[in-house]
């Protein structure tokens, strides 16, 4: 029996609030690789980070990234989306709010977008090309 997800069965695993890592390439070093909230919709990841940030900066360079989500008990389940970027752009307090309030309950989301969206925020979307899954729950 096969352990990759169904298209339909990583939509809802990335539905899920989960802490993504975002893998970024770097000339001459590792990957840049660090923990990222994360939405994905309309076939698209989206990241919020700030243009200043190491993040964006490898991002601007390569172009492209990695999202890997994981489930943290067992059975242990994982996705992960590759794909070049397909927009930067500054966020509106609705797309800030909708990432945010994945994690976070609505009051303390609009409350965290208000103190963290700025002039220097930037939204990234991604459109996977390459997909990876596993869930063990199948074996």
């Amino acid at each position: 029996m096969s352990l990759v997800m169904s298209e339909a069965e990583r939509v809802a695993f990335l539905g899920e609030p989960r802490v993504g890592v975002i893998a970024i390439s770097r000339d001459g070093r590792g990957p840049l690789a660090v923990p990222i909230w994360y939405r994905y919709a309309r076939g698209e990841v989206c990241v919020w980070m700030e243009r200043d940030s190491v993040k964006y900066r490898a991002l601007c360079r390569a172009g492209r990234f990695t999202l890997v989500v994981q489930s943290e008990r067992m059975p242990y389940k994982y996705v992960s989306a590759e794909g070049p970027v397909v927009d930067a752009r500054s966020p509106s307090r609705a797309e800030a709010v909708a990432i945010a309030g994945r994690y976070l309950a609505p009051p303390d989301a609009e409350g965290y977008v208000d103190s963290a969206l700025g002039e220097g925020s930037v939204l990234v979307s991604m459109r996977p090309e390459r997909w990876l899954s596993n869930d063990q729950s199948r074996g």
